[in-house]
């Protein structure tokens, strides 16, 4: 859990960096800087996406995910909990897009499913300490231009990856490269919607979409029941 403690740590010195920042920002420069974060994610969202062997699958996982997203409503509860810490802080607005865009960015990624599972299965904190290192800096950025909402996504950052780590202590035995990759090219997918609801193209309910990411799992558990190849 070192590393997932780590990645906490930075996001929330990286958002208290970027709330000094914030006041040395003009709108026009924090609209830029948001354009660039919304272009360099959908590259990043490309780049992952394409680690998919089985597109079918991918289609599947989306679909799939987006009706138990959906029916959990998992989007309106994130906002709803921006929303009640926001009222809390008396915050002038912006906090809610702020804490659920971040917490997403840092979630969905292949570096928080890959580095959270190496840490589970062996003890291996690298890739969660360059995460943890990027986290940092783009907190700043995130905190500078979306508000303080950002510093509270790492509470979602501790549990979301913090089980994952606890689940592949308990799954290490079968996990297989095929499968988090799968997994991480769904991860690609929602970045890509993240970076299109930057840029204000288009507003994506990544929230209910996120349990696609757990699709690539239970295929793979069906498949290796009845005994057929997980990538045909």
């Amino acid at each position: 859990m070192l590393g997932v403690l780590v990645n906490v740590v930075a996001i929330v010195i990286g958002g208290t960096i970027g709330l000094f920042a914030h006041k040395g920002l003009s709108d026009r420069v924090r609209i830029v800087i948001m354009q660039g974060i919304g272009l360099s994610s959908v590259v990043i969202g490309i780049m992952g996406s394409i680690m998919t062997k089985n597109v079918l699958l991918l289609v599947i996982s989306l679909a799939l995910g987006g009706i138990i997203g959906s029916l959990l409503k998992i989007d309106y509860n994130l906002d709803k909990l921006g929303k009640k810490i926001e009222d809390k802080f008396s915050e002038d607005g912006g906090f809610a897009k702020g804490f659920v865009l971040s917490t997403l960015i840092y979630c969905v990624g292949a570096m928080a499913i890959v580095g959270s599972m190496e840490a589970g299965v062996g003890g291996n904190n690298t890739t969660l300490y360059i995460k943890s290192l990027l986290d940092g800096i783009t907190a700043i950025v995130f905190t500078a231009t979306l508000g303080y909402g950002v510093i509270f996504s790492s509470i979602p950052v501790l549990i979301y990856q913090g089980g994952i780590v606890l689940l592949s202590k308990v799954i290490a035995p079968y996990m297989t490269d095929a499968l988090i990759n799968e997994m991480s090219a769904v991860g690609g997918v929602l970045i890509i919607g993240i970076g299109l609801t930057l840029l204000e193209i288009k507003k994506i309910h990544l929230g209910d979409l996120l349990p696609a990411i757990l699709i690539p799992v239970l295929w793979w558990i069906i498949t290796t029941l009845i005994g057929i190849p997980f990538i045909p």
